[in-house]
């Protein structure tokens, strides 16, 4: 389907440039090289595929050129010509990429629909063009690497932008694989906190404060093994996943992270890059639900952090009351 649902159109509205287009107007001829998408605000635009392909007559909100957008330098395998008077709206990689920043799940789901269509497009070529084995190789690699986007635009959405970990979106991605998997057995939770972390923006800035949370980040990216998942859970409160069997297993990585960065704290740093950490940890019930697991590590957390930080409290195997 090449219509655009009210939302994308909207976004996509909301960063386009804006063309007046005429009835007999060519807009690019196939094999024309181009790096822009179009969509229809008003009006009709045809394409012709030639030979023995059937051409398309497409209205507004509908999308032409995506190939162009995603890959940079696309062979057009169309002419595109104006069938009615209207406007068009023009995207190039500069505005895809602030749509992308903006609204990553939209975009995500945009590719989705683009890559579909150019599945059954190409579906069809393979279908009509056998000989034509060079144009089909293109094509496929054009698939590829409409493909490799999608894959940067997911990582995106599951990846914090200041410190390269998982975000909540991505941890709860993460919990929700693990569950169909059955793999929720034998781990202990993390909860991080920064100690003083407001003293660190008022007194030396915001970029100060990004470079402690880059360097908590940087703590529990090398405590993490295989399997273990370390999080930014937004602000200055992080979370690491570990494999676990037992409360001394988890202490272990708890005692290490803080003393970890207790040790940082010790050499001269001014402007600082840590801070000390406090932590809440426990084991995981799989049985029970992330915000049951949450709960428990963040009663564990504020017991932490009222006895002063820079420490570790533990919660056992029991419900916390509301």
């Amino acid at each position: 389907m090449a219509e655009l649902s009210a939302d994308e159109y909207a976004l996509f509205a909301s960063v386009a440039r804006s063309r007046r287009i005429h009835a007999g107007e060519a807009l690019f001829r196939r094999g024309d090289l181009g790096t822009t998408m179009y969509v229809i605000a008003s009006g009709a635009v045809e394409l012709d595929f030639g030979e023995d392909l059937v051409g398309k007559t497409l209205g507004p909100r509908e999308f032409f050129g995506e190939l162009g957008l995603l890959i940079g330098d696309h062979a057009r395998s169309a002419d595109a010509s104006v069938a009615a008077d209207g406007e068009l709206l023009e995207l190039r990689h500069e505005e895809f990429q602030r749509l992308v920043e903006r609204r990553p799940e939209v975009v995500s789901f945009f590719l989705r629909r683009a890559i579909m269509r150019v599945v059954l497009n190409e579906q069809g070529l393979i279908r009509r063009l056998r000989r034509r084995n060079q144009d089909l190789q293109t094509a496929l690699d054009s698939l590829r690497s409409t493909a490799h986007q999608l894959s940067q635009t997911e990582a995106l959405i599951r990846t914090d932008e200041l410190t390269g970990l998982h975000n909540r979106r991505g941890l709860i991605q993460h919990l929700q694989e693990r569950k169909r998997n059955g793999a929720t057995y034998g781990l202990g939770l993390l909860l991080v906190d920064c100690d003083r972390f407001k003293h660190v923006n008022d007194q030396h800035g915001h970029l100060v404060g990004d470079r402690v949370l880059q360097g908590v980040a940087n703590i529990l990216r090398s405590v993490a093994g295989p399997g273990d998942l370390a999080c930014r859970l937004g602000g200055d409160e992080f979370c690491l996943l570990v494999k676990a069997e037992t409360r001394d297993e988890v202490m272990r990585y708890a005692d290490f992270v803080v003393g970890t960065a207790h040790g940082l704290m010790q050499m001269p740093q001014v402007p600082p890059l840590i801070c000390n950490l406090s932590l809440g940890a426990c084991l995981v019930d799989p049985g029970r639900e992330w915000n049951d697991w949450y709960a428990r590590a963040d009663a564990a957390l504020y017991r932490a952090k009222r006895l002063g930080g820079n420490r570790v409290e533990w919660q056992d195997d029991a419900r916390v009351p509301a």
